[in-house]
């Protein structure tokens, strides 16, 4: 009888045991699938920062070793980098403390650190377009607009969390909007002064960043920053700074092209101009060989002289010091003294001498004072002046004549001496920006006047 009553327990408990093991199998399915919608969840949300952050990570690495890249934009563009990096690590843990449970401390701090970064990063951009500026009302902007924010520490006036982990907007929520908004302004303003885009059409590489991160805005006000991983302007911010660097490169480009083009316009002008005084200056030679070998064989050594000690010089592209300009121009009215003896005089009111001047623009004026001045004054006789004078924000250099003059407004369109003259113009504006005016009546002689800022002659 106690057998039986064992063995009947053993069923029991075996029977107890089945049922458990029934009942327990759906509540580990149950288990095993949240584990499983976990894992895929947070899978999916790595997922979508994961792209952000390799970006950011190459372009980094990119900048780095770009050797084209000046060194104040390539720290600029580094720094826009490393805030974007804690921007998406900010909007990350930000939706995970949303969803999670209350962690007032650490959400109000993420929160206000998106807050005041997001201005900053536009104020960045902002040095890029213009690594000139100070911009120190963009940086008081972002320095308020973070204060700002700040206050949401002990008070509600910008944002704040309540017990249910819910975020609630105050009175001066849109704060990091307008101010947002505001620097976009400038940064539109900005590149449509700065560029103009039929000429330039990599201008239109920060418009469409800057289009692109008013779309995220109006995006995350419909959606919700909330609502997923990264927000929208997040993300058109790490685009936006990928084409910063794309127009940085075709700012380069430009820019050599430039160079190139100028330094082939220059060495072209410089070479219809050398021609033109080495005939010259043969030229006076080989009349005095006839009239008075002695004053040739003298004019040869000066020519000689001049060639050996000042080629360098003819054939430089860019400005030499003023100097060196008037030793060619002594020169050659030495070797046109030798030949018109008196009939030519020189006369010099050099005030300044420390600044800089493109090779060859000064005698070519001398040239034409003599030539077409004093020789076609009815004696034959006549005054030559090179006068210089510092002004506020310039440098002056005259040449001026007392030759019959001209009248401007009726000059042959085939007259080759301004030929030269026009060259002397070109150069003079693209080597250092500066200016030459030829004032002229018929009558009253000629003045040639040099105009160089201060800027760019070499001060």
């Amino acid at each position: 009888m106690g057998g039986f009553h064992r063995r009947r327990g053993l069923r029991q408990a075996a029977a107890l045991g089945a049922a458990a093991a029934a009942c327990a199998l759906p509540a580990r399915a149950e288990a095993a699938e949240t584990l499983s919608h976990f894992i895929q969840r947070h899978y999916l949300e790595s997922l979508g920062v994961l792209p952000a952050l390799v970006l950011l990570a190459l372009l980094w690495i990119i900048v780095g070793v770009d050797r084209y890249i000046r060194p104040d934009l390539k720290r600029t563009m580094r720094i826009i980098i490393a805030v974007l990096l804690s921007l998406v690590a900010q909007n990350y843990l930000e939706y995970r403390l949303a969803a999670g449970e209350l962690r007032w401390l650490a959400r109000t701090l993420l929160s206000i650190y998106g807050y005041a970064a997001r201005p900053a990063i536009l104020a960045l951009f902002l040095k890029v377009i213009a690594p000139q500026k100070r911009l120190k009302w963009a940086w008081a902007l972002v320095g308020v607009n973070a204060a700002v924010y700040a206050t949401a520490l002990f008070s509600h006036i910008c944002f704040w969390i309540d017990g249910k982990n819910h975020y609630h907007g105050g009175p001066l929520s849109g704060m990091c909007l307008w101010v947002s908004l505001i620097l976009m302004a400038c940064w539109f303003w900005m590149m449509a002064r700065m560029f103009h885009p039929q000429k330039r059409r990599e201008t239109w590489v920060p418009v469409l960043a800057l289009a692109l991160i008013l779309a995220a805005l109006a995006l995350d006000g419909n959606v919700g920053a909330l609502d997923q991983p990264i927000s929208y302007l997040t993300i058109a911010a790490v685009i936006s700074c990928l084409a910063c660097y794309i127009w940085l490169h075709l700012q380069f480009v430009r820019e050599h092209e430039q160079a190139l083009m100028a330094g082939q316009r220059v060495q072209l002008m410089l070479s219809q101009i050398k021609p033109h005084f080495l005939h010259n200056s043969l030229a006076v030679i080989a009349e005095l060989c006839d009239s008075d070998p002695q004053l040739a064989k003298a004019a040869t050594v000066k020519f000689s002289k001049y060639l050996r000690g000042n080629m360098n010089s003819i054939d430089a592209a860019r400005a030499i010091p003023f100097e060196r300009e008037l030793s060619h121009t002594r020169l050659y009215l030495e070797i046109e003294q030798l030949r018109f003896e008196d009939a030519l005089t020189v006369r010099y009111d050099i005030a300044c001498t420390d600044f800089s001047i493109p090779a060859l623009t000064v005698e070519p004026l001398v040239e034409n004072a003599v030539r077409h001045g004093v020789r076609e004054n009815p004696d034959g006789r006549g005054t030559v002046t090179i006068r210089t004078r510092r002004l506020p924000d310039a440098y002056e250099v005259s040449v001026v004549d007392d030759g019959p003059g001209f009248d401007p407004d009726h000059v042959p369109d085939d007259d080759r001496p301004h030929v030269g003259i026009e060259n002397v113009r070109q150069r003079l504006e693209q080597v250092c920006g500066g200016t030459l005016d030829i004032r002229s009546a018929p009558g009253e002689g000629t003045t040639a006047t040099i105009r160089l800022p201060r800027d760019g002659a070499g001060q």
